[in-house]
């Protein structure tokens, strides 16, 4: 078995577990979300934070990576936009569900161990830096799509309660908080003391594992109900469109080969439970967005090996 294919088994073999001792009853469900919620408010923005003061970024900004993820977000992003109003007649809210669903990777839950685990510690560091801007830049695309779309019959929201809206989501996040105390305290050119660094170290180390085990327990929350034949659609354009036009933008834009495996995978991950939020938060498409994520997730274990043979057949 290649060093590859025994990673992408591995890292969805622990979502597996997951689902499995949620689907038998030996954990309740809610400890998934127990799970989750610990996973994401200490233990990632720890490996985030430990990430930023210690990572070696060979003094370049990130601008390809930048442009090629978020250039293959807007083709998979209109595309799940116009098969969900023009294929299957849902309206243009649900559409911008149906967008933000084929877009929005998994980069923290499944993305972070999920780079870790094939490309090690220089792929997490480029990972890091695409997730600095991920939610900010997606969360606010949707609050603006979901503004202009809701003059078409809903209520518009004021544009002074989206801006706080969106500040208050972003600054309160702990992924952003742990990337933002990251960065502080490696300007101030300081060594975290040795007791602070044995205490990050203990809850780093066991954020990639738990978030994996976490996710499949709260997969089994979800399941599928319904709304199967476009979340079959919008999951085709998550795993198939969105991987093939990073693929082929990073070919194009000539970027690194590190740099552009990083993107091809990153383009390549299923949906996280960001689309589902984003449904629930405006009340509309919470099926179809629970169900793509659930659907995507599960073909996932299959269609991200093929993409990253491809990426490594492609980039060296």
């Amino acid at each position: 078995m290649s060093p590859l294919l025994e990673t992408v088994l591995f890292i969805f073999g622990l979502v597996a577990l997951g689902y499995i001792a949620g689907a038998t009853g030996y954990l309740k469900v809610q400890t998934g979300e127990a799970l989750s919620e610990f996973a994401v408010g200490v233990a990632l923005p720890l490996l985030l934070f430990r990430t930023m003061i210690g990572a070696d970024f060979h003094g370049s900004a990130p601008w390809g990576l930048w442009g090629v993820y978020f250039a293959a977000v807007i083709v998979a992003w209109t595309a799940g936009h116009l098969v969900t109003t023009r294929v299957f007649g849902r309206d243009s809210r649900a559409g911008v569900v149906g967008g933000v669903s084929s877009a929005f990777s998994n980069l923290v839950l499944l993305g972070i161990p999920f780079m870790l685990g094939v490309f090690g510690q220089r792929g997490f560091e480029e990972l890091s830096l695409l997730i600095s801007i991920h939610l900010p830049t997606m969360l606010m695309a949707s609050i603006i799509l979901f503004e202009l779309f809701s003059r078409d019959g809903g209520e518009p929201m004021h544009p002074l309660r989206i801006v706080r809206d969106f500040l208050r989501k972003v600054f309160t996040n702990p992924l952003i908080v742990g990337i933002v105390c990251g960065l502080a305290w490696r300007f101030t050119g300081l060594e975290l003391p040795a007791l602070a660094m044995r205490f990050v170290d203990a809850l780093a180390e066991i954020a990639a594992p738990l978030a994996l085990f976490a996710m499949g327990l709260g997969l089994k929350r979800f399941g599928v109900s319904g709304n199967v034949r476009p979340a079959l659609a919008l999951s085709a354009l998550k795993l198939g469109l969105m991987p093939a036009a990073a693929l082929a933008l990073a070919w194009l834009f000539g970027l690194p080969p590190l740099t552009a495996k990083v993107a091809v995978a990153a383009a390549a991950l299923p949906s996280g439970v960001n689309s589902y939020l984003i449904a629930t938060q405006f009340g509309t498409g919470q099926a179809l967005a629970s169900n793509q994520m659930t659907i995507a997730t599960a073909l996932a274990a299959v269609t991200t090996a093929l993409w990253l043979t491809a990426a490594q057949a492609v980039f060296g």
